[in-house]
């Protein structure tokens, strides 16, 4: 089903997390043993990040989570989005089944699905695509240095990044989206349910 038209309010606007919500896992986790299996020596930086885990409190998630992507260091784009895309068509036969039910249920009353997820964005597009979003934002990751650029999309960030992404007639005049459900597990996504109405 095509995405609802955003010239006008769509019929509902449905939000879906992904970590710990549509999947039971951390994909972050799972992605790096995805591509340290099919590139072993990549297990080398592992190290790395344990040696940074002191400074959690300085760093923050954001800066931790630059760490943790070291693994990727030297991957070219083409390999990464391969990976990507083979990595996302093997989580998707295990997204909960009553979840996956809710987002037809809300793709069948022609509403625009959002996936908005703190993990990186080169495999949560992948994701999204194959589970029929309209949308899908994820941390956008910039690859090149050891530890790579991203803007952590977590938290008041996704706020954000849905009032750049989206035209004000999917708002209401008091900040909220019109007609809209938000699914999460994680009180890290408290701001994103407050634009939602349940």
């Amino acid at each position: 089903m095509p995405a609802p038209s955003l010239e006008t309010p769509p019929p509902g606007i449905a939000l879906f997390d992904l970590d710990g919500t549509l999947l039971p896992w951390d994909c972050q986790l799972l992605f790096r043993h995805f591509v340290v299996r099919r590139e072993p020596w990549r297990g080398v930086f592992l190290p790395v990040f344990l040696a940074f885990l002191s400074l959690i409190p300085l760093l923050g998630a954001g800066g931790m989570k630059r760490v943790f992507l070291s693994y990727l260091w030297k991957m070219d784009s083409e390999t990464l989005a391969e990976y990507s895309r083979e990595f996302a068509a093997s989580l998707l036969p295990t997204v909960y089944p009553e979840l996956k039910q809710c987002l037809e249920n809300h793709r069948a009353a022609g509403h625009l699905l959002i996936l908005a997820s703190a993990s990186p964005e080169f495999y949560v597009s992948e994701i999204g695509r194959g589970l029929g979003f309209h949308i899908t934002l994820g941390t956008p990751v910039e690859l090149g240095s050891f530890f790579p650029d991203l803007d952590n999309h977590k938290g008041a960030a996704k706020v954000e990044r849905l009032h750049a992404v989206l035209p004000s007639a999917c708002f209401r005049e008091n900040g909220k989206l019109v007609h809209s459900h938000g699914y999460t597990d994680s009180t890290a996504d408290l701001p994103m349910l407050a634009l939602c109405d349940t």
